[in-house]
């Protein structure tokens, strides 16, 4: 039947349009589905193909078209998926407790054999590329499903991490908040080499200066993404400089998109115990509000805080990521409604 009306609908207005079966109250449901960008074609010969992208989109049980619901991007690391990174994290647990709907965006081996993001190609750099793409979805989909546009949040895990980083800044009015799980700043590489040096002894100098320039841009509808940086003191993948690499660089993004508001006052250092190990929790505030926070995590390697350890890349031990994550997040929202103008800026390359 949804089939045939759809078909009836395209012949009558020359437009293809989804059908929602589910405006009634149900069960949780964990989707699988393809984007293709109308906006991105690649040339074979002479063929153009669409550009496409998996996902997952988890919806909480109870859920129906007449809500709307905060939205949380998840972006995987390198040899993880959606489904991997969901049970890993357990973000589905925390979302239904919450009531948030969940998007997981798929790289493809196609991409990046290890299924890393691209964030140190100079398109993705510059807002377009797989960043524009993501933005793309995420706009899609804020606009089909029933998503509140005041409350998308933006979370990364290492390479995921480094794309949540790049959305942050160059497709700023999207998000109302941000999350970076032992990642790496915005412009930290811009080649795969400078990417592997990044990551095990940070960005250097010459990437320093140049991201500082990529984050400080006069540009109206540019704003500053409050982001929440966790880092494990013991990875030796993501060496943890680049934690006060990020802080850095936001906070100097801060003070450029808002110069009058004046300097992030830093709070003193919190020492705090949770599952076992201990973290020190720092914040960066502006007129009452936490604009940043650093998480630095006593004795944790490349792995999710307080992950389920059947799946690569978690630690069981504490502290809970999932949890401090939501409870930063959550607390941000968007003034205005940004999915009309973030759409725009994605369709033009950010």
């Amino acid at each position: 039947m949804w089939v045939l009306l759809r078909r009836w609908f395209k012949q009558k207005t020359g437009t293809a349009v989804r059908f929602f079966r589910w405006q009634e109250a149900g069960r949780s449901r964990f989707l699988v589905a393809r984007f293709k960008d109308p906006q991105a074609t690649v040339h074979f010969g002479l063929l153009r193909r669409h550009l496409e992208l998996g996902y997952r989109l988890y919806l909480p049980s109870g859920s129906s078209g007449r809500d709307s619901l905060p939205l949380i991007v998840m972006l995987h690391g390198c040899r993880q998926d959606p489904l991997s990174f969901a049970e890993g994290t357990r973000m589905n647990t925390r979302a239904e407790e919450a009531r948030c709907a969940v998007l997981y965006p798929a790289q493809s081996k196609r991409s990046n054999p290890l299924r890393c993001w691209n964030w140190f190609e100079p398109a993705s750099l510059m807002g377009q590329g797989e960043a524009a793409l993501i933005a793309r979805l995420i706009a899609q989909v804020a606009q089909r499903r029933p998503i509140d546009p005041r409350r998308i949040y933006v979370v990364g895990m290492s390479a995921g991490g480094a794309m949540a980083c790049i959305l942050a800044v160059r497709h700023s009015p999207l998000f109302a908040a941000c999350a970076i799980h032992s990642g790496v700043m915005c412009g930290a590489a811009s080649s795969s080499m400078e990417a592997l040096d990044a990551m095990r002894s940070g960005p250097s100098p010459a990437s320093i200066e140049a991201a500082r320039r990529v984050v400080c841009r006069a540009d109206e509808s540019e704003v500053m993404v409050p982001t929440l940086v966790i880092q494990g003191d013991r990875d030796t993948t993501v060496n943890p400089v680049n934690a006060d690499q990020i802080i850095e660089q936001l906070r100097f993004r801060a003070e450029c998109t808002n110069p009058s508001a004046g300097a992030l006052l830093e709070s003193g250092e919190r020492r705090l115990n949770s599952g076992g190990r201990t973290y020190r929790q720092q914040d960066f505030m502006r007129q009452g509000r936490i604009v940043l926070r650093k998480i630095l995590v006593e004795g944790l390697g490349h792995a999710w805080s307080g992950g389920d350890t059947h799946y690569e890349f978690n630690d069981a031990a504490g502290p809970d990521a999932t949890r401090l994550i939501l409870d930063f997040i959550l607390q941000h929202q968007r003034e205005i409604s940004p999915i009309q103008t973030a759409s725009a800026g994605a369709q033009s390359g950010g």
